[in-house]
């Protein structure tokens, strides 16, 4: 059994620490937690790991977010990787802050990066974990405010989230998608 974890941002240092990225600094927290290390390939930063007796590779793509789904297709091509068992992770301005929303389906609600992998695997029935990154901006200004850091406030708890989601990434590897919904769409905050 191969899954594919996808976690959509943009390369570059500018990018690092911003809220659009949220899916890159999520595999990131995959990455530590199993003790593994991303590699430049084809197409995206790749690591390997094993769970469960089931090989997950995270994929963090380098064709910049509008063309995320040129990295999906090949790696799902390469490793053979059916897409029910694909999960893309993304950030959500239409969610609060460390929110997680995660549906075996559905629309790229104006996501550019998923609006790309609908566009080249001509479906939008795959998994996704949407990241509440909140929607804290003057009228205008969206595009600065996703590709900002997250608030000093934000950054005591990203942490407990992060954690959070790669336990629901675990998950939906684990126990399945409908599992994993019932597990971790319900509302959550961290012990302070």
């Amino acid at each position: 059994m191969k899954y594919l974890i996808v976690g959509l941002g943009n390369i570059g240092k500018e990018y690092e620490n911003t809220r659009h990225n949220i899916g890159f600094i999520i595999l990131d927290a995959i990455a530590r937690a199993f003790n593994v290390f991303f590699q430049q390939e084809r197409y995206a930063y790749k690591a390997e790991l094993s769970f469960k007796g089931k090989k997950i590779f995270l994929i963090k793509p380098t064709t910049f977010m509008n063309l995320s789904g040129n990295a999906v297709r090949y790696w799902m091509q390469k490793e053979n990787i059916p897409l029910n068992q694909i999960f893309i992770i993304v950030d959500d301005i239409a969610l609060p802050f460390g929110t997680i929303r995660i549906r075996p389906k559905g629309s790229n609600g104006g996501h550019n990066g998923l609006a790309h992998i609908d566009e080249v695997l001509q479906t939008n029935e795959y998994a996704r974990l949407r990241f509440g990154i909140g929607n804290n901006y003057p009228k205008g200004k969206q595009a600065e405010y996703v590709l900002s850091n997250f608030s000093l406030d934000e950054q005591k708890f990203l942490n407990n989230y992060l954690e959070r989601s790669v336990q629901a990434i675990k998950s939906f590897v684990s126990d399945g998608i409908e599992n994993c919904m019932n597990e971790y769409n319900k509302p959550w905050k961290p012990l302070l």
